[in-house]
């Protein structure tokens, strides 16, 4: 089931940053700023690449579901830490 939602998971969120940064081009000028959204969402696309790639490897597939892992706790910490506290272009932090 991890697999198959990793399988999901890769396209679907490299499709969301390719189309939020065409999206950002045609707002604010550029297609990325280094906003510590853009850039943990960025992260957590390497990490569940490098988990399939994990998972294919046979010298690295005992490390893949702890990749995965980390690849899922750093969503979640974009969701919630990044959303709520980190101020940036995409963030909630300070708002009343």
């Amino acid at each position: 089931m991890a697999y198959r939602l990793g399988v999901v998971t890769l396209p679907t969120l490299g499709l969301g940053i390719v189309l939020g940064a065409i999206w950002a081009e045609s707002t604010w000028g550029r297609y990325w700023g280094w906003d510590p959204k853009e850039t943990v969402s960025f992260a957590t696309w390497i990490l569940y690449a490098a988990y399939l790639h994990a998972r294919a490897t046979p010298a690295f597939r005992k490390a893949a579901p702890y990749i995965n892992i980390a690849a899922m706790l750093l969503m979640i910490f974009n969701l919630f830490f990044i959303n709520m506290v980190v101020s940036g272009l995409h963030s909630y932090a300070g708002l009343n």
